[in-house]
């Protein structure tokens, strides 16, 4: 039995008395096992202990953060001992294939909420072991919001293993397989329940660093007894993982910014490691020579001093696999969603979060990136240079041409459907209160309407890009 607390100064217990630890499964001193955590050929089960207490302090958390109550905001919600399947309503109108709509709303880097959700303990239980006390806390901004306040208990949330350690010693340095930290997205407002795989597996596909991810059913105890959660995706923390996996070292800044790159202020530029050196000087400037007056007097000038700081071959390939697949919810339609990693003194562009990628919005860029506002520089100023832009231009046809050809991309969706489709709408479905799906057709409309909008954006794409 896990010791249930210890004096802070004392020595740190031995993990070796922990019941269950082994240093392959909890210690922090092995390889991540993606095989293990990020399988792309089955469906791993999780089960999150909450327990009543914890779930009481978030609830009294997010109550204060949102200004309303659990549910109190109407929607899909119900309490968690509700039973019942689907329900069998046609999708509403206006959505190909049903799902939950996040609802209207322009702008950039706006924030719902003033803070991130605060930590409560849990522990996790992942083939026949457990972790205890692992730190669990909500996260997300609109689709937590919309969550939270429609009674969803399909929540979007993160789970840090050592979080809890200064008051549990015998969890040090704790680790799930060699990951300290994992993202669980739910599928919001996605009735196919894949986009944020499938456009990270096109991104990597496509030369383009981005998070490993996986499926995974979800059950959750909030107080009430294990409750089925649906389907998530797990996806690999940034700043734990992916940099020193795709790009060999981490010893560079890592940023998660909220900013258009128009002006630098340190506050939108979350610092994610090296915190005690607090040196910003690489992204400082990045967004001055980005701006600077160079770039209308002297262009050669400009864009030379933009490379060394800044991967723009890199960016501009990004941007071409963005705009094709249309993620609207990224730099140039909100001011979030990305990573800047400082490797070897040149500032990468990582994209995250890709739950709304593959989906037509009004805050999409075109494809062709006419009448770009320049509230977005980093895309409006290359896109004026000719150079950038044809290079942007080509970037666009190799990924039709290669990533993006239809078959290749329906193979992967039609992979998908059928690891999750008896998790989903089969024999062991998601239930109202626990799912974003409106109707058992929603799932199927959903994944057709994906397939339609890889048709359908293969054809724009390859015709902009002869």
């Amino acid at each position: 039995m896990l010791l249930e607390s210890c004096n802070k100064n004392e020595f740190s217990i031995p993990s070796s008395v922990v019941a269950g630890w082994t240093e392959e499964s909890h210690g922090n001193s092995v390889s991540p096992d993606y095989d293990l955590v990020f399988p792309q050929t089955m469906v791993n089960t999780i089960t999150i202990n909450l327990g009543l207490d914890s779930w009481e302090k978030i609830e009294e958390d997010m109550t204060s953060l949102s200004g309303n109550a659990f549910g109190t905001g109407g929607g899909l919600g119900g309490r968690p001992n509700q039973g019942g399947g689907l329900p069998n309503g046609a999708p509403p109108a206006g959505q190909p294939g049903g799902g939950f709509n996040p609802g209207g709303g322009q702008g950039g880097a706006v924030s719902i909420f003033s803070r991130d959700p605060i930590y409560v303990g849990t522990s996790i239980s992942f083939n026949d072991k457990t972790w205890e006390h692992v730190g669990f806390r909500l996260k997300g901004n609109s689709s937590l919001s919309k969550s939270w306040s429609s009674g969803v208990y399909k929540l979007p949330f993160r789970l840090h293993f050592d979080k809890m350690e200064d008051e549990f010693p015998a969890v040090k340095d704790q680790r799930f397989y060699g990951f300290k930290e994992l993202s669980f997205s739910p599928a919001f407002n996605d009735p196919s329940l894949m986009r944020e795989k499938l456009a990270a597996d096109l991104f990597r596909n496509a030369g383009i660093p981005a998070a490993q991810t996986s499926f995974c059913k979800v059950y959750i105890d909030f107080g009430e007894g294990v409750k089925y959660c649906g389907v998530y995706t797990i996806v690999e923390v940034i700043d734990d993982t992916m940099v020193e996996s795709q790009y060999g070292e981490k010893d560079g800044n890592i940023y998660k910014p909220e900013s258009t790159l128009q002006s630098f202020l340190e506050s939108q530029f979350e610092k994610k490691n090296n915190k005690e050196q607090a040196d910003f000087s690489d992204v400082r400037t990045l967004v001055e020579r980005l701006n600077s007056s160079d770039r209308l007097n002297s262009k050669d000038s400009w864009k030379n001093m933009l490379e060394k700081v800044f991967d723009v071959d890199h960016f501009l390939n990004y941007l071409a696999i963005n705009n094709t697949i249309v993620n609207w919810d990224s730099y140039g339609g909100m001011a979030h969603n990305y990573y800047l990693y400082n490797h070897k003194g040149s500032l990468k562009w990582i994209p995250w979060d890709h739950n709304e990628a593959l989906s037509l919005n009004n805050r999409s860029i075109n494809l062709e990136l006419t009448g770009v506002s320049s509230n977005w520089p980093l895309i409006s100023y290359l896109a004026e240079d000719t150079d950038y832009y044809q290079q942007y231009r080509s970037n666009v046809n190799s990924f039709v041409n290669g990533a993006f050809e239809v078959s290749l991309v329906h193979s992967m969706i039609d992979k998908n459907y059928n690891l999750i489709k008896n998790y989903v709408i089969g024999a062991e479905p998601e239930v109202v209160g626990y799912t974003y799906l409106t109707g058992s057709e929603s799932f199927e409309n959903g994944v057709s309407a994906l397939k339609n909008h890889v048709e359908s954006r293969y054809e724009t794409a390859k015709s902009f890009s002869k």
